[in-house]
């Protein structure tokens, strides 16, 4: 592991020479993992409004991009070379709205010995490129992000809150995501 510097982060999928390495979590303790992750896409108010409908000509958007987001969450190991594969407890998807921009929102959960930051980020983008995939023939002007850790907690770092300025809805409120 490279030696800390007081000027310099440590990556921990860094030996002591400086290539790639998958972390040894063989004696880590098994812990309750949570992340939230947000990310928007910005589109035409049309666009929005043909969601919301329920009148876009591939189906239901909403429900394509929520599954896209699970399942990208469960294949991030297979997307990410030095992911862990993990056994997630729970993986859900979310969506607001504004007049302009679908907001999305992940959370995941699992009970072990890496975090699951990356299954939360897997999960939004994923869903956010369903949601692209679903509508481009409506709208190819769509723009997606950005995309952000809002917040994990678990393991020996504890908890991360972001100190990013989010514009959507608070992303710890349930009500306000669908």
């Amino acid at each position: 592991m490279p030696r800390k510097r007081a000027e310099e982060p440590v990556f921990s999928h860094l030996d002591r020479r400086g290539k790639a390495r998958m972390v040894d979590m063989g004696q880590k303790p098994e812990t309750l993992r949570e992340a939230l992750a947000v990310g928007e896409v910005k589109m035409e108010a049309a666009t929005v409004a043909a969601i919301r409908k329920g009148v876009v000509s591939k189906g239901d958007v909403l429900a394509v991009a929520r599954v896209a987001g699970i399942q990208g969450a469960k294949q991030t190991s297979g997307l990410i070379p030095l992911c862990h594969p993990l056994f997630l407890d729970c993986t859900e998807v979310g969506f607001a709205f504004a007049p302009d921009r679908v907001y999305l929102r992940s959370r995941a959960r699992a009970l072990g010995r890496t975090g699951v930051e990356m299954e939360a980020l897997v999960a939004v983008t994923t869903a956010a490129l369903a949601l692209y995939d679903m509508c481009k023939s409506a709208d190819k002007a769509m723009e997606l992000g950005p995309f952000a850790l809002i917040r994990k907690s678990g393991g020996r770092s504890g908890v991360f809150s972001s100190k990013r300025k989010w514009d959507g809805p608070s992303p710890e409120e349930d009500g306000a995501w669908e």
